[in-house]
């Protein structure tokens, strides 16, 4: 398999140097082209046929990133800190890793060519402050991103978020991706997702989607989204997810539940099924979200 990677450092370096009107082009060019065909998934154009219509520039903002209308020399200090060469070997290393324990558990990767980038995360993005300066996308096969405010705890943790977003990354090489995905299916995916990071770098590793929620709250939490399991699309069950707060920024219905509530749920429930089941976590990573589901119906009643 091959593990590349987009230094975006020297992009971001490019783009502080750059005349004004020239640093979108190349943040597009340079930074988000290597990833048209993950964009192109998203129905993102590179760039739009008109000026204000919605592009990766947008998509890129709503998502969290830093894009170049928002950078200053404030921020040559978090390009320093990603261009630490220890910080890119390490999460090449460990993409390495978790795409292998597929391998060698019998788990076929469709997918050959892996790539990969760290981007800075803008730290005014209410998603980015509400998960503690970093996150990851990794659920289109061949493509793995993390972003990040740069910071020592950020930069420890980033790797295992690159791990999770692996996770993703082999799953849905085997599970189709819909668009009317069901929330049985995402929280599944999410549970999967947290459980596989911690295999490899323990529970210290836990992200905020996950150790944020309030363990009081937990069985209301999971009468609510065991009610909800059925719904279907993003826009429906994003409040399950992610919780009412993130939910309304995007003018989405809200259910009545706290910040990433559908993480800590998810990851629960796989660690109960992996517990109860002795299925290791590779294999459960590409079995059915309803094949789960089915084997921890007494989980949505028992205390965690």
């Amino acid at each position: 398999m091959k593990i590349e990677y987009v230094n975006s450092s020297e992009i971001y370096r490019k783009i502080q140097l750059a005349d004004e009107n020239k640093k979108d082009d190349i943040y597009r060019y340079e930074l988000m082209m290597p990833f048209k065909g993950k964009w192109d998934c998203y129905h993102i154009p590179i760039k739009a046929p008109k000026e204000g219509a919605y592009d990766i520039i947008m998509a890129s903002q709503m998502l969290g990133h830093l894009i170049p209308g928002n950078m200053d020399e404030s921020c040559n200090e978090w390009i320093d800190a990603i261009s630490d060469s220890k910080l890119w070997s390490d999460c090449t290393r460990v993409i390495r890793q978790a795409l292998e324990r597929f391998v060698d558990a019998g788990v076929e990767l469709k997918v050959d060519r892996y790539l990969y980038s760290i981007l800075l995360a803008d730290p005014t993005s209410p998603y980015i402050i509400m998960s503690e300066g970093y996150s990851g996308d990794g659920g289109i096969p061949g493509y793995i991103m993390g972003w990040l405010v740069p910071n020592e705890n950020t930069k420890r943790r980033l790797p295992a978020a690159l791990v999770h977003e692996t996770n993703h990354n082999v799953r849905y090489q085997h599970i189709q991706w819909k668009s009317d995905i069901t929330l049985g299916e995402m929280i599944v995916s999410e549970g999967l997702a947290e459980n596989y990071a911690t295999t490899l770098f323990g529970e210290d590793y836990l992200g905020p989607w996950v150790t944020k929620t309030d363990m009081e709250l937990m069985p209301l939490i999971k009468e609510i989204i065991y009610d909800g399991l059925g719904a279907q699309g993003l826009e429906n069950i994003n409040a399950y997810l992610y919780g009412d707060e993130m939910a309304r920024m995007q003018h989405f219905p809200e259910v009545g539940l706290p910040y990433c509530a559908g993480y800590a749920v998810g990851y629960y429930l796989v660690k109960y099924f992996l517990t109860k089941t002795k299925v290791p976590i590779e294999q459960a990573t590409i079995m059915p979200a309803e094949d789960i589901l089915s084997q921890v119906k007494e989980f949505w009643t028992e205390e965690v």
